[in-house]
């Protein structure tokens, strides 16, 4: 029989991810993104900002996002 803590937290035996494999594999699609991008992040952001496809209010937003994140990521 299944262990129903365990598979609540990512565990093998449930069908439903937990939530540590759902930030397991956030991060390392983050990763995989890092490790594929070129060129310059900040203009690429500016670039999004000068053409209409972010607000400020988006990046303001993302940005802050970005700061809450940015150990877990190193």
């Amino acid at each position: 029989m299944a262990n129903p803590f365990f598979g609540r937290f990512g565990g093998s035996g449930s069908n439903a991810p937990g939530p540590f494999s759902n930030i397991a594999n956030m991060m390392n699609q983050f990763k995989q993104f890092r490790n594929n991008f070129q060129g310059d992040p900040r203009q690429q952001v500016q670039e999004l900002l000068n053409s209409g496809q972010m607000t400020q209010e988006q990046f303001n937003q993302l940005s802050s996002m970005a700061n809450q994140f940015k150990d877990m990521f190193k």
